[in-house]
């Protein structure tokens, strides 16, 4: 089955191929053209597509659309952009400087009339009406990180945060706005996904809103039948499956203490202590030693994505795991290359002798093998470094902030199985390297996940946390939202965690390794279903529980809005689940979801795929950030 990320890719190479089907005239050459973005546009095709793969779809410059641009009049200009009226200020400026041969206009999201006429006016008023050759709405309006991940908004991502959609003074214009834009969105998803969903949500909050939005106007759209972006010809269905996909829209309050979790997987540790973004890290170099004369740290970026397979191998795995498999690989290629620097003395290739030459012809097949692999060599060597380089960004990380002892605590808190040492002494520790915010996360996961806590506890944690240097207000905030969340399901939800704790590292990673683990814990993880991922069991397995018992129901293909008490019975389960949390994602609730199709594979049923989107991902600082804001309203 196409995965959401290689649909998206097509729809790209589709618009770039000047909106003919790629598989028309695939043999000749391409059109040159100039590619013109706005920052969105610039984020929804950095993941996706490469500077190469541009050159090869005939891409010759590719430019910001409010950059100052020198006019090209024999080249065709392809335009990705948001209708906004800036944007489109911004073309009836080209289209009146006669900057391109001819205009080929893509807008990320649909493009309302009045725009269009004012585009139109534009247009007659530059006296450049026939050099506008194409304007297409494309859906695209998403960022695509993974096979099965995205994301809404990287630019500007604030306007859809949680703090966004929870502070107290936001007016209902501004809310409706927020879910309008959302809405726009995931509309987009399944546009480009081709399918129609069954849609369930909790009650009362943010992803209701969004539920009902959603329905009414993939309703609208399947109404209008000569128009409807839903209806495919008979070439068209053989890609799509028969089953309909389930879309579970959850709001970010359904679980608050994740998104606050210390890491211990590859992907979510670069995401929280590195800032991954938009599929690239920037790392410094030689991290943890000061540059000679407060010089500055040299950075580098290093784009991490499907084609990398360390990467996709294990960017769900522990670090302990990732530090060896490292070292495994450069254990590996410096064999092979040693394999090549004793075929090239065996040969007596440095000296170029006759007789060095006679070896030549006798040992082609040796020479050309050895030749043929090494473009692979080199860039087996360079991933190597770029995955020591954010390796050991990482292990700095958790060793100074002591990352590990951490990521054990909450993972026995969250299971409710006994510490090993007293919270309260942990934050009065000065000594201890780590830093307020850290302290911060450790309680605020021990107080959403303890049953009850008196006020003269609560207050003795909050004078030890203040007197630690911490920022208070996230504390205020989750006060406040504690005492009016669910609680009941709240304090059992994480039950089942908890991690293994192996004493030694293996012999590779101790003796002779590039990393030095000493004082750092190989902590193996228990798997086990977070809040979320327990949601989407029991909606795709269609399992009864109290909690879910009481969800939306909507089908957009019903003549009639359905409700929870008009839910269809006798339905199969579903194979296909794509789970949306409005206020942010991260990625440890990815990882977990993963993790759960994996299991569901091994345990021999059927396979299941799962996609998970959100509107922005957040790693902890960000999202604690947000909590000290909420917090600030409150006083």
């Amino acid at each position: 089955m196409t995965s959401i990320r290689e649909k998206q890719i097509n729809a790209l190479k589709q618009m770039l191929n000047l909106n003919d089907p790629q598989g028309r005239g695939q043999a000749a050459e391409p059109v040159w053209k100039i590619l013109i973005y706005d920052r969105y546009g610039q984020d929804i095709i950095s993941p996706l597509v490469s500077i190469k793969d541009l050159r090869e779809l005939g891409v010759t410059l590719h430019v910001q659309l409010h950059s100052d641009r020198d006019p090209i009049p024999e080249v065709p200009a392809v335009y990705f952009c948001m209708p906004t009226e800036e944007n489109l200020g911004r073309i009836g400026q080209d289209l009146h400087n006669g900057l391109y041969d001819s205009y080929h206009l893509n807008f990320i999201s649909p493009i309302s009339r009045q725009r269009l006429e004012d585009l139109a006016a534009a247009s007659l008023s530059a006296n450049c009406v026939s050099s506008i050759n194409k304007v297409f709405d494309q859906y695209l309006n998403f960022i695509s990180l993974e096979d099965d991940m995205f994301i809404l908004r990287h630019q500007n991502s604030d306007s859809l945060s949680y703090y966004a959609i929870n502070r107290g003074e936001i007016k209902d214009s501004e809310m409706e706005s927020i879910m309008d834009s959302i809405v726009d969105s995931l509309f987009s998803v399944f546009a480009t996904l081709g399918t129609v969903p069954i849609i369930r949500s909790p009650r009362g909050n943010a992803a209701e809103m969004v539920a009902e939005k959603l329905d009414k106007k993939l309703r609208e759209n399947l109404r209008d039948t000569r128009n409807s972006l839903f209806m495919m010809d008979a070439s068209q269905a053989a890609n799509y499956s028969f089953q309909r996909p389930l879309l579970i829209i959850l709001d970010r309050n359904v679980d608050m203490a994740t998104p606050l979790h210390h890491t211990w997987t590859y992907q979510a540790l670069a995401h929280d202590v590195l800032d991954l973004a938009l599929n690239r890290v920037v790392v410094e170099e030689n991290a943890g030693r000061s540059p000679a004369g407060g010089a500055k740290a040299k950075t580098r970026a290093c784009d991490l994505d499907s084609k990398d397979k360390f990467w996709m191998t294990h960017k769900g795995s522990p670090f302990p795991t990732v530090a060896e498999a490292i070292q495994e690989e450069l254990e590996e290629y410096r064999s092979s290359e040693v394999e090549v620097k004793k075929l090239k003395a065996s040969m007596g290739i440095d000296n170029e002798s006759d007789a060095a030459m006679a070896m030549v012809s006798d040992n082609t097949a040796k020479l050309t093998s050895a030749v043929n692999s090494l473009p692979q060599l080199l860039e087996k060597k360079r991933l190597i470094d770029m995955h020591t380089t954010i390796a050991t960004g990482i292990l700095n990380a958790i060793k100074t902030r002591r990352l590990d002892t951490l990521f054990e605590l909450e993972e026995k808190i969250m299971s409710k199985a006994a510490l090993d040492r007293n919270l309260l002494e942990l934050i009065t520790d000065s000594d201890a390297g780590i830093t307020p915010d850290d302290k911060m996360r450790l309680f605020i996961i021990h107080y959403i996940c303890c049953h009850s806590m008196s006020e003269v506890e609560f207050d003795r944690f909050a004078t030890a946390l203040q007197n630690a240097g911490c920022d208070l207000n996230p504390l205020t905030y989750i006060k406040r939202w504690k005492a009016y969340a669910k609680m009941a399901a709240t304090s059992n939800q994480y039950v089942g965690g908890g991690t293994k704790t192996v004493s030694m590292f293996s012999k590779l990673v101790s003796q002779g390794s590039s990393f030095v683990m000493e004082g750092v814990k190989n902590l193996v993880v228990k798997r086990h279903n977070l809040p979320v991922t327990r949601i989407v069991d029991e909606l795709m397995e269609l399992k009864a529980s109290q909690e879910t018992d009481d969800y939306r129901y909507f089908d957009p293909k019903q003549l009639r809005v359905a409700d929870a008490s008009q839910i269809p019975r006798n339905r199969t389960t579903f194979q296909e689940a794509i789970v949306f949390v409005v206020g942010g994602g991260n990625y440890i609730e990815y990882q977990n979801l993963v993790d759960y199709t994996k299991s569901k594979s091994s345990a021999g049923g059927p396979t299941k795929r799962i996609i998970y989107g959100s509107s922005t991902l957040n790693n902890a600082k960000q999202f604690l950030k947000q909590l000290s804001l909420l917090g600030q309203e409150l006083h």
